[in-house]
């Protein structure tokens, strides 16, 4: 997550009740808030109310708790596993930025991925191809038949396919290596 100018970052403050007080809104806030806030890319502070330390690391690890006991879990037992072993570890030190490049290059990989499949399906003889389907399928909810004039030769239409998948897989290719 990219860091914003020091005055665009909101300041949460948690009270001993363990209520969250978002000074920007003035309004009390839930870790969902805050989860939806890190989705956002919105940059914020978590301070102890009455100590005035920073505990947004605590607190983001409290939301990251949260969703892994809603059935949401992302991190596997092995995982875990491993990072825990790493507490204590000589190699401790390097282990937040390196995850920290991992998920961001993780990150960049899905955007370039999805932006290829949107290119993919959005032109071509797939995307065609997807359109004739789709008409098909509601003139046959209708109890209509298509024109037979609008239907390809069916071996064109083959062609077309695997050439479209092809250029698909050589662009998945050049994602992965």
């Amino acid at each position: 997550m990219a860091l914003g100018r020091k005055d665009d970052v909101v300041i949460i403050k948690k009270y001993a009740n363990r209520r969250l007080y978002n000074t920007e809104s003035s309004s009390y806030i839930t870790l969902e808030h805050l989860a939806e806030m890190v989705r956002q890319k919105r940059e914020f502070k978590v301070v102890d109310a009455k100590s005035g330390d920073d505990i947004t690391h605590n607190v983001l690890t409290q939301i990251i708790m949260e969703e892994e006991a809603s059935g949401e879990s992302m991190l596997p037992v092995n995982f875990l596993r491993q990072l825990i072993g790493m507490y204590g570890d000589s190699m401790q030190s390097m282990v937040p930025q390196y995850l920290e490049a991992s998920l961001e290059a993780f990150q960049r990989n899905q955007s370039q991925f999805r932006d290829a499949m949107a290119g993919a399906f959005s032109s071509g003889p797939l995307a065609e191809m997807t359109k004739r389907n789709m008409e098909m399928f509601a003139a046959a909810a209708r109890g209509v038949q298509p024109p037979k004039d609008e239907a390809k030769d069916d071996k064109a239409e083959l062609a077309e396919l695997k050439a479209q998948l092809a250029a698909l897989q050589e662009k998945l290719d050049k994602l992965g290596g």
